[in-house]
């Protein structure tokens, strides 16, 4: 091939990558992705679809008769509205308020995620939650010289080895109106192997800025403007009191917040860390889950992995049920068996310190 030539299919392909890309400085986007293979999914990221209720909830439940020690008094939660929506946040939990019935939300949150770039994997109206198919942020691919120069041309040879998905619940409140979490669930591609010939996919924390982005965007479509969303988000948090206790023999968290409340946030907490929530009864304060003990012989590995089912071989799922009592201004959670009956063993306890530790 001649010098000119050379130049020329050189000019040619700066032109055709000139024409076919758009390089997004966004932080995220989903859009335009190579659908990649099915991930080996661990078991219990995958939610099984039980009787949960997207009715209007009861009463919460109380005791009056326990007691429990106060560890400081709860600061006021930064709460913000703009129209008919309302952003609530304690900590880095985020949640929206909105005074439109559920089933005039289902569709334009259904169309967000799909302008968004993402394919719908779970709809349960029946349940109120959708969860999105998992997809890759390309914000994220490296903006080196060739991928700047070359763009499209070369995009399906990039991976970002992260893969996301979302899953967007909408509850009834009592007024009429509806209350829509927005959860993050994450995968990363790691070396199997000491040659580095093989990669699996394990799961990774869950992205409160992931959740916070989705959220605004969403703001955006049901009616604010851009400027009023990033207002609503940049409202500061809310602090909660609460910490991990011995009640009784029994291990339990102890929050300084009110029953509603603290059932809202004990929900976002179960989502993102990625129990299985089989049902749940509002009106007596209890989330009936699932959780998958590994059998392992050598040491106990960290209860994330516990959680997600990645070890090798996994024992028969157990089912719990997380409950929420409240006395005054202080809600307590516990683990009872799927009995009912309080439930004191390890497994109770790492699953308390993870819901705390999400709290946070």
């Amino acid at each position: 091939m001649n010098q000119f030539s050379k130049l020329a299919l050189l000019s040619l392909a700066l032109s055709l990558a000139a024409c076919s890309t758009v390089l997004e400085n966004d932080k995220v986007n989903y859009k335009g992705a190579v659908k990649g293979p099915a991930l080996d999914v661990p078991p219990d990221l995958t939610q099984l679809s039980g009787g949960s209720r997207y009715t209007v909830p009861g009463a919460p439940v109380t005791a009056s008769s326990f007691q429990t020690s106060k560890t400081g008094s709860a600061a006021p939660t930064a709460i913000n509205s703009a129209g008919d929506v309302r952003i609530e946040r304690v900590g880095n939990q985020r949640w929206l308020v909105i005074n439109r019935p559920a089933d005039k939300l289902w569709g334009p949150v259904r169309d967000f995620w799909q302008e968004n770039g993402f394919v719908l994997a779970t709809e349960q109206v029946n349940l109120g939650i959708m969860e999105t198919d998992w997809a890759e942020n390309r914000a994220k691919l490296p903006q080196d010289f060739i991928r700047s120069t070359f763009g499209k041309i070369l995009d399906p040879l990039y991976s970002t080895g992260e893969r996301d998905k979302f899953r967007t619940r909408l509850e009834r409140s009592a007024g009429g109106g509806t209350e829509v979490f927005i959860t993050h669930r994450g995968m990363i591609e790691v070396y199997s192997t000491a040659q580095k010939d093989s990669t699996v996919w394990q799961p990774r924390a869950a992205d409160p800025e992931l959740e916070a982005e989705f959220l605004s965007r969403l703001l955006v479509k049901l009616g604010t403007t851009q400027e009023q969303s990033k207002t609503l988000m940049t409202a500061g948090p809310g602090k909660i009191s609460s910490r991990v206790a011995v009640v009784d023999g029994k291990p339990v968290i102890q929050i300084e917040e009110n029953f509603d409340r603290t059932w809202r946030r004990v929900g976002l907490s179960l989502d993102r860390t990625s129990f299985t929530v089989e049902d749940r009864d509002r009106s007596k304060g209890i989330y009936f889950v699932r959780y998958v003990e590994p059998v392992t012989d050598k040491a106990e590995p960290g209860f994330l992995s516990s959680l997600f089912g990645s070890s090798k071989t996994s024992s028969a799922p157990l089912k719990y049920r997380v409950a929420l009592v409240t006395q005054g201004s202080t809600t307590t959670v516990s683990v009872q068996n799927s009995d009912g009956s309080p439930e004191t063993s390890g497994n109770a306890q790492r699953i308390l310190k993870v819901i705390a530790d999400d709290l946070q």
